[in-house]
């Protein structure tokens, strides 16, 4: 019997995981549904289920993990081996934003968007690779707009990002001619608990909204299916990514301290 060939979400119980798991079922892939709210996972597998009742395919795996965890890349594959399945595309969503100068938030929670953002996501990149090649898959790792330009107000979260869009493209040259795909998805601001979670102000919530989940979702399944190598949802966001390589660099960091100042609500 052959294995099991699966798309893994991480950060797939809100936003654009969750938005991203749907995506991949509405075209026919077996998901294993990842992340530490095993209530939210159990939801969604549910609805893919039944929204997908009749395709043959099965219900989503749901693992409740945090991917930051020490070993958890290694317990997601024991535990997929221990379900007759394998990882064919990885899509690393998992991570987290928090608002504020360096100096103002507390050390710990910035060395955890550390762990997320850049550790696991290596981690867990790294612990699939061999199937992923074996099986000429993909992968796709959640980037950011914020990946093109340093961020005052969101120094550590930018420089995450910044690692992210490295790393994948990287990965994209040395794998590409080894028939294996790795897309950097780069969205811009985005209507999802994102930030809530970051610290923006809750008056601010509704002024940072640009592209849905569900659009930035398509455009990264779209993006990956068609061999990208960056992928940058809405027009606008693309020529901010171009205007921040050429632009000065003073005047680009001036520019997103304004913005980061002005989401935090500081004065």
């Amino acid at each position: 019997m052959s294995a099991r060939k699966l798309v893994l979400v991480t950060g797939a119980s809100i936003g654009i995981g969750a938005e991203l798991a749907r995506v991949f079922a509405s075209h026919g892939h077996d998901l294993a549904l990842v992340a530490r709210s095993r209530d939210r996972l159990e939801a969604l597998a549910d609805e893919i289920a039944a929204n997908g009742a009749g395709s043959g395919l099965p219900r989503p795996i749901v693992i409740e993990i945090d991917v930051a965890r020490p070993g958890a890349a290694d317990a997601l594959v024991a535990r997929l081996m221990a379900e007759g399945a394998s990882v064919e595309i990885l899509v690393n969503n998992a991570g987290f934003g928090l608002i504020g100068p360096a100096s103002a938030l507390a050390r710990a929670e910035q060395i955890e968007m550390i762990d997320l953002n850049v550790r696991a996501l290596t981690d867990l990149t790294l612990a699939f690779l061999p199937d992923i090649r074996a099986a000429r898959g993909r992968i796709l790792n959640v980037a950011s707009i914020a990946s093109f330009l340093p961020g005052p107000g969101m120094a550590v979260y930018y420089a995450t990002k910044a690692f992210v869009l490295s790393f994948s493209e990287a990965l994209w040259f040395e794998q590409r001619d080894e028939g294996l795909v790795v897309s950097a998805l780069c969205p811009g601001p985005t209507a999802s608990g994102f930030g809530a979670r970051a610290g923006v102000h809750p008056d601010m919530l509704d002024s940072v909204r640009g592209l849905s989940a569900r659009e930035v979702a398509q455009a990264g399944y779209d993006g990956l299916m068609a061999g990208r190598r960056v992928v940058i949802p809405g027009f606008g966001f693309r020529v901010s990514a171009w205007f921040a390589r050429f632009a000065p660099r003073l005047l680009v960091m001036s520019f997103v301290a304004r913005v980061q100042m002005k989401r935090a609500r500081l004065p």
